[in-house]
């Protein structure tokens, strides 16, 4: 197997599993559980001890940490209180699955061997992105490579949205014959742009569906479309009204986003890196099979793209 994509693959999946880039603005570090107070017991003191069994109470800080944030919840007595009811159902069904021998499936080893796997790419992962601090200059110059990009127009336009071609180049008629443009699409558009005489605002052509932004590029400020313009919303006519370079945003605003680009390209580099200097020796057949057996803990099948939204004109 190509290693490069395999790094990639890699990548993705550690990624996903750690959640790096969930948001953009913030630290790539997993947020960890509340941090206890200094006079508080250490995680050595037993929080419960279930048929002879001793269980620590770091055991529970790290589980209520995990409830608190799949749950979004905030730290209160009542939460605690459900968080370790929880917790003790989980003790009592676990210590009875091991007596019944469960403990001894070789799944289960699997599984639990994962789960550590994961835990120290995780640990690997944030180590290496908390070290990676970008200079200003270091953003500074990725800003600028950006901005460069967007040089590019934004179009100012309205519409007006029909079912039929028939309607639509009746109402190119009216605009031929003097009638006036906003009036129209206030009488005749569907959609809720109608009201306001069809106006889309400024918008960037790259938002609308190929077929929209084709045509308002190729208009003059001032003109209109002479034949109608069929999206999968139904027919267009389209009045351009003026275009306008496009602004870029500024640096404060997109620091934070800039940060975590170049943490996550350091991320790359590093996995590649050791990627590089690994030693794999795959199984192609075996890697090529479709269905493997479920592990324990959750599903682990895979995981799939979401789908890219369509682009739409803003009358829909």
């Amino acid at each position: 197997m190509n290693k490069r994509l395999l790094t990639i693959a890699c990548l993705t999946a550690l990624l996903s599993f750690n959640a790096l880039a969930a948001e953009e603005a913030k630290t790539l570090a997993a947020p960890a559980a509340p941090a206890a107070d200094p006079a508080e017991p250490p995680d050595t003191t037993t929080i419960a001890t279930v048929n002879d069994q001793q269980f620590p109470l770091g055991l529970f800080r790290l589980f209520y940490g995990e409830r608190l944030r799949a749950a979004r919840a905030e730290n209160t007595p009542e939460f605690q209180n459900l968080a370790f009811n929880e917790f003790i159902n989980i003790v009592v069904t676990a210590q009875d699955a091991k007596a019944k021998g469960l403990d001894k499936k070789p799944e289960l080893g699997y599984a639990l061997e994962l789960q550590k796997m994961q835990l120290l790419s995780r640990l690997a992962l944030e180590e290496t992105a908390a070290g990676v601090k970008p200079s200003e200059e270091e953003i500074k110059k990725v800003y600028d490579e950006q901005v460069a990009k967007l040089d590019r127009q934004e179009y100012k336009a309205r519409h007006i949205l029909v079912k039929e071609e028939e309607e639509a180049k009746k109402l190119i008629k009216e605009l031929e014959k003097g009638k006036d443009f906003i009036e129209l699409a206030k009488a005749h558009s569907d959609g809720p742009t109608g009201k306001n005489g069809g106006d889309l605002g400024w918008f960037d052509p790259e938002q609308m569906v190929p077929a929209f932004a084709e045509v308002v590029v190729t208009l003059k400020p001032g003109n209109y479309t002479k034949t109608p313009v069929q999206t999968q919303f139904g027919w267009h006519v389209i009045l351009l009204e003026d275009t306008r370079k496009m602004e870029p945003p500024s640096l404060d605003s997109v620091k934070p986003e800039i940060v975590a680009a170049l943490q996550r390209e350091a991320l790359t580099q590093y996995v590649g890196s050791l990627q590089e200097k690994a030693k794999v020796d795959l199984n192609p057949d075996l890697i090529k099979q479709t269905a493997p057996p479920a592990l324990p803990g959750g599903d682990q099948g895979e995981v799939k793209a979401e789908p890219k939204a369509e682009a739409k004109p803003a009358a829909k």
